[in-house]
């Protein structure tokens, strides 16, 4: 699925930019009419234009849990809208953030609604926080929705966390071995090299091998170092086009260090999302369509667009959950068990609660996975450039002891 930057003009007359996925320039036209825009420009995005911050352009979930919060708590004091916007744009830190509370306060001023004015800047304010807002206002209860969205921007914030902390471990230990490796070859083995060939004693074959790689890594480490660059380019290209994300998407449910943390993580977003967008009142057709577009795996997500085709025809959504063999039993029998008993929100509350604890256990899971074979990599590596050195110096001393 490639990413596509827009300039669209919305019903009011005014420009917007922005960005989004979708599997054509024309499909990414019909979301954006969909939302109500009419689209200007659309280009596909490259490694030079893509968006760094997804969603919200630098605006953190917990940035916006915090202002969620803050929200509720000043409504509940019985301070005006447009009052209370003035107060949280003022001790807002981030400019960007800052910048589209001003804008919200001042459409609201002007008589638009919250969620409508927050829809204007769709770029930071997510369509699910924009919906929920939208049916508090129809059932004057605001300060409920907000503190829904709170919660789950920090259920959000947690699970991106937990994803982070899996990740940044490897990352940081091969990045560590890497360089290791390079001064190890650039300074540390000529040294004995240099050594043993005043020596003159008859190298071993690994040893030799390690010169060779030593000699090059000297004369051309701008090579390597292009080499490396070629390679991150290239995985990125690949990672973005429709191939690499259904590839690296089915490697994650596949792949027996990783399937597990995917599968938990995927079930604790829908059962979360689900919960928070139906228990505020949203139809669950609107609700699915929503979930679909916070699923990060490319496989669940389309599981979520094909579960909606199938409940607008009046499928029960558990059906079209277990047909597509992605999620966990459990989720697909509390799901059913929800719909048969007209009490959908507290099953898919009690779900989201259960897969939140088993997403933290199977991220320790992971990084207890990853450990040994990052340890055995390493060891490997250093064990081959250790066995350079020293096999020469078995050379050597079975040649005094035949003198």
């Amino acid at each position: 699925m490639a990413s596509y930057s827009y300039v669209a003009v919305d019903r009011y007359g005014k420009e917007k930019k922005g960005s989004l996925e979708a599997t054509s320039p024309d499909r990414a036209q019909s979301t954006l009419k969909a939302e109500g825009l009419i689209p200007v420009k659309i280009t596909e995005q490259n490694l030079l234009t893509k968006d760094v911050n997804i969603g919200g352009k630098g605006v953190k979930n917990r940035d916006m849990a915090v202002f969620c919060r803050q929200m509720v708590s000043i409504l509940n004091a019985g301070v005006p809208i447009i009052d209370a916007l003035g107060m949280l744009e003022e001790q807002v830190e981030n400019k960007v953030f800052k910048k589209a509370i001003g804008e919200v306060k001042a459409n609201v001023a002007k008589g638009e609604p919250l969620a409508a004015s927050m829809k204007m800047r769709s770029d930071i304010f997510p369509s699910m926080m924009v919906n929920l807002v939208e049916a508090g206002e129809a059932s004057g209860s605001i300060d409920v929705s907000l503190e829904r969205m709170a919660t789950q921007f920090e259920k959000d914030a947690h699970l991106s966390s937990l994803v982070k902390k899996a990740m940044i471990y490897p990352i940081v230990v091969l990045v560590v071995a890497v360089v290791v490796c390079i001064i190890l070859l650039t300074f540390v083995v000529p040294t004995f090299m240099d050594m043993f060939a005043d020596m003159d004693v008859e190298m071993p074959g690994i040893t030799l091998a390690v010169m060779a790689a030593s000699d090059w890594m000297k004369s051309y480490w701008y090579v390597a170092i292009g080499i490396i660059l070629l390679l991150a380019i290239a995985f990125r290209v690949f990672k973005a086009s429709p191939t690499g994300t259904v590839f690296f998407a089915t490697l994650a449910i596949k792949v027996p260090a990783v399937k597990n943390f995917t599968i938990k993580s995927a079930a604790s977003r829908l059962a979360r999302t689900l919960s928070t967008l139906t228990s505020a009142g949203l139809p669950m057709i609107e609700a699915i369509d929503i979930t679909a577009k916070t699923m990060t795996n490319y496989l669940f997500r389309q599981a979520m667009i094909e579960a909606r085709e199938e409940v607008k025809k009046g499928v029960p959504l558990s059906e079209p959950l277990k047909r597509c063999g992605l999620f966990p039993p459990m989720v697909i029998h509390m799901t059913k068990i929800g719909e048969e008993t007209g009490d959908m929100d507290s099953m898919l509350t009690k779900m989201a609660d259960y897969y939140d604890e088993e997403v933290e256990i199977a991220t320790q899971g992971l990084l207890s996975a990853m450990e040994p074979v990052i340890i055995i990599l390493m060891a490997g590596v250093a064990g081959i450039i250790i066995g350079a050195v020293i096999a020469p110096m078995g050379a050597m001393y079975s040649g005094l002891d035949n003198i």
